[in-house]
C-alpha cells in the first residue's frame, strides 16, 4: 500500500546541510590544542632571534621564562577546578543534563592557550641557550602573553559564575532551543498535515545493530547523495534524542537498494543529548530544572513559574510554524529523506505533562500553567487543541480539588465577577 509523508514541505539538501552535518566536537578540541602547542614552539623558536635593541642579559629572561612556564600551568589546575565545581553545581541544582559549561568553548580554549605558553616559554628558554644579551622582544611577548592569559581566565571565571546562576541557565537553555527550533521548522504552518507524494514500494527495514546508545546527529549530505544514486527515499522511524536499542528499526528504505552502511554512516551515535540536533532537549532540560524545584527537598514554586515562562516563549512561535516531518529532497527537487521530527503536540506533552502532576501541591505553579494553556490554546494549530483541552482540565480540576480557594477566585476573576467573602467564624471579630 502507497505511504504518503507527514508533510509537504520540500526542503533542499543544502537547506539544512549545515544543521544536519555531523559535528566534530571532539576534533575540534584537539586541534585546536594542537594549533597552540605549533604555534608556542614556532614562536618559542623564532621570537628569541629578535636582534632589535634595547638588549637585556639573557640569564634573568631564562629565569623569568621557566618561571612564567611553570606558573602557567597553575592556569589548567584552576581550569579543572572550574569545570569539576561548576558542573558538580549544576548537576545538582538545575540538571544532571545540563552541560552548557562544559561544553563552552572557553574551557578548552582557555586550556589550549595555556598549553601554548607553556611550550613557548621552554622552547624560548632554550633557544637563548648561552646568549649574553637577548632582545628585550622576548621578555616583552612573554608578559603580553601571561596578560592575554589572565584575560581568559577573568574570563573563564566570569563563565563560571554566571552558569551557576538560574536565569542565566534558562536563557541560555531557551536561546539554544529557539536556534535549532528556528532552524528545522521553517515554513508557516498550512494545516496539520498535507498529503505527499506516494512513496515507492517498501524494500527493507534497517536496525539498530550495536549497543544502547543515543542517537546524537544525523549527517544527511552522503545519505542524501547516496539514496539519489540508488533511486532511494529514506524515512527515518527514529528521531534525534533518543535512545537506540539493540533491534530498533531506525529506517525505512523505499524503491532502489540502498545498503545498510549508508544509513548506518548517517546515524551518529553518543552517551548523551546535545544540542546540535536535538529540538526536543531545550523543552527536556526547562522541565527538569521545574522539576528539581517542585521536589520537596526544594520547595522553590516561583522558579519552575520561570521556567513556564520560558516554556510559553519557545512554544508560542512554534505553533506558527510547520511542525510536521521535514522531508529533504536532492539537487534535482526529489524526495530522498523524510526527517521524524516531533509536532507541536509532541513538545507540549514533553514538557507539561510532569510539571503538571508534580505542582499539585503548588496554586502558584498551577495557575501560571493555566494560564499558558489558555494563551497557547489561542494560537496552538488544531492537531494541539485536544492536547491542551485535556491539560487544561487537568489544571482546573487539580486546583478546584486541592486549592478550591484559590480556584474559586481565579473562576470569579474569569468570569468577571467578585469573589465570594471566605465564612465568618462566630463569636469572632471580622
Amino acid at each position: 500500500m502507497a505511504q504518503t509523508s507527514r508533510s509537504g514541505a520540500r526542503r533542499p539538501a543544502g537547506r539544512l546541510g549545515r544543521r544536519f552535518t555531523r559535528r566534530h566536537r571532539r576534533l575540534r578540541v584537539g586541534l585546536s590544542q594542537l594549533l597552540f602547542v605549533v604555534a608556542g614552539l614556532v614562536l618559542g623558536i623564532f621570537v628569541p632571534r629578535i636582534t632589535v635593541p634595547p638588549t637585556v642579559s639573557s640569564g634573568r629572561i631564562v629565569d623569568l621564562l621557566f618561571t612564567a612556564g611553570v606558573t602557567v600551568i597553575s592556569l589548567i589546575t584552576v581550569i579543572y577546578s572550574l569545570l569539576f565545581v561548576v558542573v558538580q553545581w549544576v548537576g545538582s541544582a538545575f540538571s544532571l543534563r545540563l552541560s552548557l559549561f562544559r561544553d563552552d568553548p572557553i574551557v578548552w580554549r582557555a586550556f589550549a592557550y595555556s598549553i601554548g605558553i607553556f611550550v613557548f616559554c621552554f622552547t624560548a628558554a632554550f633557544a637563548i641557550g648561552n646568549r649574553k644579551t637577548v632582545s628585550v622582544v622576548v621578555p616583552v611577548a612573554a608578559l603580553l602573553l601571561v596578560l592575554a592569559a589572565l584575560v581568559f581566565m577573568r574570563t573563564l571565571q566570569t563563565r563560571a559564575l554566571v552558569s551557576m546562576l538560574l536565569a542565566p541557565n534558562l536563557d541560555a537553555i531557551t536561546e539554544r532551543g529557539r536556534e535549532i527550533l528556528d532552524g528545522l521548522y521553517l515554513q508557516p504552518a498550512a494545516g496539520d498535515s498535507a498529503a505527499g507524494a506516494p512513496l515507492p514500494p517498501l524494500r527493507s527495514t534497517v536496525t539498530w545493530p550495536d549497543r544502547p546508545a543515543v542517537l546524537q546527529q544525523l549527517h544527511l549530505g552522503p545519505l542524501v547523495t547516496g539514496a539519489r544514486a540508488a533511486g532511494s527515499v529514506v524515512v527515518l522511524r527514529q528521531a534525534v534524542g533518543v535512545t537506540l536499542l539493540s533491534g530498533m528499526p531506525i529506517a525505512d528504505v523505499h524503491g532502489g537498494d540502498l545498503g545498510q552502511q549508508a544509513i548506518l554512516r548517517a546515524i551518529v551515535p553518543g552517551r548523551e543529548r546535545t544540542f546540535d540536533q536535538d529540538p526536543l532537549l531545550a523543552f527536556r532540560l526547562l522541565a527538569d530544572i521545574a522539576l528539581r524545584a517542585l521536589s520537596p527537598a526544594i520547595n522553590d514554586p516561583a522558579t519552575a513559574v520561570q521556567v513556564l515562562d520560558c516554556l510559553e516563549g519557545l512554544l508560542a512561535p512554534l505553533a506558527a510554524r510547520n511542525a510536521t516531518a521535514g522531508q529533504v529532497a536532492d539537487a534535482d527537487g526529489v524526495i530522498r529523506v523524510m526527517l521524524n521530527l516531533p509536532h507541536w503536540d509532541d513538545f507540549a506533552r514533553s514538557c507539561l505533562d510532569d510539571i503538571i502532576a508534580a505542582s499539585a501541591d503548588s496554586p502558584m505553579v498551577l495557575l501560571r500553567t493555566r494560564d499558558l494553556l489558555t494563551r497557547l490554546g489561542r494560537t496552538a494549530p488544531s492537531s494541539g487543541q485536544k492536547v491542551l483541552a485535556s491539560r487544561l482540565r487537568w489544571v482546573e480540576d487539580t486546583l478546584a480539588r486541592n486549592h478550591p480557594v484559590v480556584w474559586a477566585d481565579a473562576a470569579s476573576a474569569r468570569d468577571g465577577q467578585p469573589a465570594p467573602d471566605p465564612p465568618r467564624t462566630p463569636g469572632r471579630l471580622t
